[in-house]
């Protein structure tokens, strides 16, 4: 290790309904500003079947090889896994785990294992020799890994989670409240739960505020499956030591002060694979503070 510092067969969370209630408005107000970086627009997707019997919903974008496989995280999806492939090259294949967006939600509830046959799926339909999995995703991937350490050639691993011990308290709580706030379909509930995700610099910003109705519109229209529920108290290896027949080079991204994300799990990761680099951003929240260095990161090392 080398170191720098379509809804399914089954079953959604509820959305409550608002008839009768005006929930508490959020934004920042008629006279506020309306502007920030506009969301990348939400292309057309498309329903794959899989070998296991879940359709998931799938986006390819870029031509040619290599081939690269994007792993979102707990109650994200295709729209905020996007950037991270902008500046790489060949096939670009994003992918909505079970129970998120359009992806079907069979009957839970469900491991780590289910999510590595998702990503597994997505990846050999797809012909990816490369992958990135970002928190949720990146414990699929290692969990992928255990079965098929050979399977890709690159990997990227961005702010991983969790490997062989379970979550802190912190952690557990705040999945356990977005699960909760979109269950409520109160929109004011999600808003104050994904504004945990910024900065607080950047939280009253026009960027932030596009952040945030970006989020809440995609969470608000396709909820979260019940599935998921159990998965803030599953670890997805049972004991990291399983990594050491991984084959593939890897980047662990990892960064200081992150509660959901802490620095160790990353340190641990890169030092149970056999070829990574550690790279470890000094401050939370690297989506907004180091967009530039992490997207010429990630395509640096995965266009090599």
């Amino acid at each position: 290790m080398t170191c720098t510092t379509a809804k399914g067969s089954g079953e959604r969370l509820p959305l409550a309904s608002a008839a009768g209630r005006r929930p508490r408005t959020w934004g920042p107000g008629p006279g506020g500003p309306r502007t920030g970086r506009p969301a990348l627009p939400e292309p057309e997707t498309e329903l794959v079947a899989t070998p296991h019997g879940v359709r998931l919903e799938r986006l390819v974008t870029g031509t040619g090889e290599p081939a690269t496989v994007f792993a979102h995280g707990l109650g994200n999806g295709i729209a905020t896994t996007r950037p991270f492939g902008s500046g790489v090259t060949g096939r670009k294949i994003f992918f909505q785990f079970r129970g998120h967006g359009r992806s079907e939600a069979p009957p839970g509830p469900w491991s780590y294992l289910d999510l590595a046959r998702d990503l597994r799926a997505v990846a050999d339909l797809g012909g990816a020799t490369r992958a990135f999995g970002a928190s949720l995703g990146a414990g699929a991937l290692c969990r992928l890994l255990v079965e098929s350490p050979d399977r890709f050639d690159r990997l990227v691993f961005f702010l991983p989670a969790v490997l062989d011990n379970p979550r802190g308290d912190v952690a557990r709580d705040r999945i356990a409240d977005l699960l909760d706030a979109v269950a409520s379909g109160d929109a004011s509930a999600v808003a104050d739960v994904v504004a945990m995700e910024l900065p607080p610099a950047v939280r009253n910003t026009p960027a932030g505020w596009a952040h945030l109705r970006q989020r809440l519109d995609q969470l608000l229209r396709d909820g979260l499956a019940e599935g998921l529920v159990t998965l803030p108290d599953q670890v997805p290896l049972r004991d990291r030591a399983a990594l050491a027949s991984v084959t593939a080079r890897a980047l662990v991204i990892g960064c200081a002060g992150d509660d959901l994300h802490p620095v160790g799990v990353a340190e641990e990761l890169a030092a149970a694979l056999p070829n990574a680099t550690l790279h470890v951003y000094d401050r939370p929240g690297v989506l907004w503070s180091e967009r530039a260095d992490l997207r010429e990161r990630i395509s640096g090392f995965l266009n090599e």
